[in-house]
């Protein structure tokens, strides 16, 4: 019989779900993005002001829209090839008051 110091830890992970993680996202027309939360929160954020805009910085890539269509989800957030993400956050928040977070 094994030791209580031999035993393998057991216990299930323990989860703690936060209100901005994104579950769904879908790129649309006009560099937009549909978007669904853990809490049911659904929105959308509109991108082409901020892909268009000389200060895009990295964000200029999108510019391709096949790009900006490879658009998924990773650990909650949306994210593009090339290490590209979108603060959950933020979206959130914007999401959840506005339905809509429009970035510049």
């Amino acid at each position: 019989m094994p030791t209580i110091s031999t035993l393998k830890n057991i216990a299930p992970e323990v989860v703690f779900p936060v209100p901005w993680q994104v579950t769904k996202v879908k790129p649309l027309k006009g560099y937009k993005l549909e978007v669904e939360f853990i809490d049911g929160t659904h929105g959308f954020v509109e991108m082409k002001q901020m892909i268009m805009n000389p200060k895009a910085g990295v964000f200029a890539r999108l510019r391709d829209i096949n790009t900006f269509n490879q658009v998924y989800l990773e650990y909650g957030a949306v994210t593009w090839p090339g290490e590209l993400d979108l603060t959950p956050d933020a979206m959130y928040d914007e999401v959840k008051h506005n339905g809509v977070w429009v970035l510049k």
